[in-house]
């Protein structure tokens, strides 16, 4: 068997292990090459960073291609495509261009919650976590289902967490399901495209969180609820999503955003003083409680903190 990856962060490397650990013949690996997106200046120097599944390829001495056209282009051939979180759309010439066509891994129970940001949503909302493996056609995450199946999201999820337990569960999936599926014996079924919910690209503009919620849920403001039960909150990069602000929607939000771009607010450090950016990067929330605990921030231009301290530096800071 010859398969083509396409595939970037870390969170993917289980998934391209399991196919080249699984599907091998003899001593010779069933990847034909993988599709990673380019290396990008990184950092003050700007110096080239490869992604992990560049580097993981590298080591394993297997070719990297950093434009998907290439493959039809220089007309590398392989049995079947395997996407998991590559970063780029696919030009349709290469949709099809694989005998058995390339399965996508996604980390959402389509088809609520297709493109760029189904596990923050997955969080934000509440919802059951899982993932779906689908064939690819050329709309975005509407191609027919071949597997679909739960993942067990914890209260403590974060966006990072959860998308790493979805990918590695995926592997064990994807290793019993390529096999039976190229020789046609899994029935592959369409998406109820009138129960599609859509999410956007997060931007580091979506992390906010207006600072009036803040003031009204945390646990320095025991008395002062002005916004309980009265407003909506209007989640940006998520179809038609509105949430009435609680210290448990504020705490989904804060994991949703994690690890990036974080969850973010203003604050006011001294009574007249210009508001400053403050992250919001870990939070929590006590059984039969209405605040919302803030355990770690970052003010801007400072190294992380916790709450605490970030209290006794500024002892009359209040979100605003």
């Amino acid at each position: 068997m010859k398969i083509v990856f396409f595939g970037t962060p870390d969170f993917v490397l289980p998934v391209v292990n399991v196919l080249n650990k699984s599907f091998r013949s003899e001593n010779n690996s069933p990847l034909v090459c993988v599709v990673t997106q380019k290396p990008k200046p990184s950092g003050r120097k700007k110096t080239l960073a490869f992604s992990s599944v560049d580097r993981w390829a590298y080591k394993k001495k297997i070719p990297v291609v950093y434009d998907s056209s290439e493959i039809v282009k220089k007309k590398i051939k392989a049995d079947i495509g395997v996407l998991a979180a590559y970063g780029s759309i696919l030009p349709e010439s290469l949709v099809n261009y694989f005998p058995c066509g390339i399965l996508n891994i996604h980390p959402s129970l389509l088809p609520k919650y297709r493109g760029p940001s189904p596990v923050q949503a997955t969080i934000i909302g509440k919802d059951e976590a899982g993932v779906t493996i689908i064939k690819l056609d050329n709309k975005i995450d509407h191609g027919p289902i071949i597997a679909q199946f739960n993942v067990k999201r914890k209260n403590s999820d974060t966006t990072g967490t959860l998308t790493k337990r979805c990918f590695l569960k995926s592997a064990n999936v994807l290793e019993k399901l390529i096999t039976p599926y190229i020789k046609g014996k899994i029935k592959i079924k369409a998406q109820d495209n009138s129960k599609a919910t859509y999410t956007k690209l997060i931007t580091k503009a979506d992390g906010f969180i207006p600072p009036k919620y803040l003031r009204s849920f945390t646990d320095e403001n025991e008395k002062n609820f002005p916004e309980k039960g009265k407003s909506i909150w209007k989640i940006n990069f998520m179809d038609d999503l509105k949430l009435k602000p609680c210290a448990f929607s504020l705490d989904r939000f804060i994991k949703a955003m994690d690890p990036w771009p974080s969850a973010w607010s203003s604050v006011v450090l001294f009574p007249s003083a210009k508001p400053k950016r403050i992250k919001i990067l870990k939070s929590h929330v006590k059984k039969d409680s209405s605040f919302l605990f803030i355990d770690n921030v970052q003010l801007e231009g400072k190294k992380p903190v916790s709450w605490q301290q970030f209290k006794r530096g500024y002892p009359s800071a209040s979100f605003y």
